[in-house]
């Protein structure tokens, strides 16, 4: 006779159940498979380079290279901060672009505008700047006293020293150039965050000869510098933005064709 397999409610036939030892190791597999898996979500979510344009990645002679290369590519920026400079201490927020420059400078006495357009450079103050002048006088050899000055560009002699002194801080490529040649060892430093965007940091001499904070996001731009010896430190933003850049009407010029000297 043939056997059949026993019925169990209803009619259903019954089944084993699994065996204990399928059971466990089914188990073992998934919670391997999950320790595996979030091992691997662990490494990807401490990559400090994810996301980011790699530059995080290069020795710290190639991350300057790179910043420099993007900060030269770059038609304009904005130059805010502290600078010394033959001994003063500037305190200055500049805009520069292919074909000149304006902002403001001041120093521990005065503050006073820059304007340079080409190859014209055009300074404006108040009386109190022009009072304290070295070589000022109330009446100057062509007759235009220092009330006359007060609300007009002055445009500056390309021969006085004056001009030599501050055009340096209207030429985007000869003040990039001179701000952004750290002295000493590059080193790669830590990674940060500037105004929201990712940073990694470069250091020459460990710090001594100054830091340069570089952007981990889109162009590797530079975006604040500390520079050696205590000697200021600026932010450099709005990196391509447009910057309107015109001379001043002929009525609000003063083209003073002598020596000028500021006052300290």
């Amino acid at each position: 006779m043939t056997a059949f397999p026993s019925a169990g409610p209803a009619g259903t036939c019954s089944r084993r159940p699994a065996a204990p030892h399928r059971r466990r190791g089914a188990t073992l597999t998934a919670a391997v498979c999950a320790v595996l898996a979030g091992a691997l979500a662990g490494c990807a979510a401490e990559d400090p380079d994810a996301g980011t344009n790699g530059v995080g990645r290069l020795p710290a002679d190639k991350i300057q290279a790179k910043a420099q290369t993007a900060a030269h590519g770059a038609g304009t920026v904005r130059l805010s901060g502290n600078l010394v400079s033959q001994g003063r201490t500037y305190k200055l927020d500049m805009r520069l672009g292919p074909q000149g420059a304006r902002g403001e400078l001041a120093t521990k006495a005065a503050t006073f505008q820059l304007l340079r357009v080409d190859g014209a450079l055009y300074l404006k103050a108040d009386a109190g700047f022009w009072a304290r002048e070295k070589n000022a006088d109330p009446s100057k050899n062509d007759g235009t006293s220092v009330a006359k000055l007060v609300g007009k560009y002055v445009k500056v002699p390309s021969s006085d020293p004056v001009y030599k002194r501050f055009s340096g801080f209207t030429d985007k490529d000869v003040l990039l150039g001179s701000l952004l040649g750290l002295h000493g060892k590059l080193t790669t430093g830590d990674r940060g965050t500037l105004d929201g965007t990712r940073t990694i940091r470069i250091a020459a001499g460990q710090g001594a000869g100054g830091t340069l904070d570089v952007s981990l996001e889109g162009e590797p731009y530079p975006l604040r510098l500390r520079r050696a010896g205590d000697a200021g430190e600026v932010r450099l933003t709005d990196w391509g933005k447009p910057v309107q850049i015109q001379a001043p009407a002929d009525s609000q010029v003063i083209d003073y064709g002598k020596s000028i000297t500021l006052g300290d």
